[in-house]
């Protein structure tokens, strides 16, 4: 008799047998349907109970990394902030605690926007402002919007983008798209990686890819890596900083698009690959909600 969830999942089978030869009758069958029944279903709730509960840890453990990151930038900005009201330091040392505040407050100030993004992606309130959008032009910007970045760490960052390929987008979303690309690429690429972007059109699709010579991704958290309140690493002291948001909105955008992400990884020290496909024509549909 086959144990059999509400969803269909086959968890097993339960096996009746006597030595002797019609022992059992139709009411043994009902008996034994029943058992198999009441045990699909402990097995189910069992199963609820469990995702139930990694689901509270992820919230537990974003909960603590928003913490952590909000408050970092913040003892900069309010440490700077207290040397400058002391009026003891020299013109070097303001200059030096201006761009510290600043180059804080703007970290803060990400962060936070993540953090709405994901409010009025769940809210069904997020919009696009569609219109004709070169592709190559938005990749091109958001590459010289992270280039001194990838410099001073030391990664190789090329651009290869397909001339004259337009589709209907959201020019500021499709251009967040490709920053958190490329964001994610450069913080998990050591120095004397590379990162290559290209972009092409195949039949009513494009598709934009960044890879990259970094950390990789482990096979088990792979199909995880696109998910909210989910990082291979959710310790205050993980070597790398963020809310790990950054994927999670990348997906919802090219969803919202009509199209998808998808992610590749060797492993281990082998790289990753980003894909984002979307329709040249546009989505199909107005996001209703999430």
């Amino acid at each position: 008799m086959a144990v059999v969830s509400r969803t269909g999942k086959v968890h097993g089978g339960l096996f009746f047998g006597h030595k002797a030869a019609g022992v059992f009758t139709e009411r043994h069958e009902r008996l034994a349907s029943g058992i198999a029944a009441w045990a699909a279903l402990g097995l189910d709730n069992a199963d609820l109970y469990q995702e139930a509960q990694e689901a509270s840890r992820a919230k537990d453990d974003f909960l603590a990394t928003v913490s952590h990151e909000l408050r970092t930038p913040l003892n900069a900005v309010l440490g700077w902030a207290t040397i400058l009201s002391q009026g003891l330091v020299g013109e070097e040392r303001v200059r030096t605690a201006i761009a510290a505040i600043e180059r804080n407050a703007r970290a803060q100030a990400s962060l936070i926007e993540d953090l709405l993004d994901v409010s009025r992606f769940l809210a069904g309130t997020t919009r696009l402002e569609l219109g004709e959008v070169n592709v190559a032009e938005v990749v091109e910007e958001a590459v010289e919007s992270v280039r001194l970045t990838a410099t001073d760490k030391g990664v190789g960052l090329e651009a290869e983008a397909a001339p004259d390929v337009r589709i209907r987008a959201d020019a500021t979303r499709l251009r967040q798209i490709v920053w958190n690309l490329l964001s994610n690429a450069i913080k998990f690429t050591p120095t004397g990686g590379r990162i290559d972007i290209s972009s092409r059109r195949e039949g009513d699709h494009v598709f934009i890819t960044v890879a990259d010579t970094g950390d990789g991704i482990d096979p088990k958290f792979l199909p995880y890596v696109f998910d909210r309140f989910r990082q291979a690493d959710v310790s205050t002291t993980r070597e790398h900083s963020g809310l790990g948001l950054g994927l999670w909105i990348v997906r919802r955008l090219a969803e919202l698009h009509g199209g998808s992400a998808q992610a590749a990884s060797a492993g281990h020290g082998q790289g990753s690959t980003f894909i984002v496909r979307l329709p040249v024509a546009g989505p199909p549909v107005t996001e209703t909600g999430s």
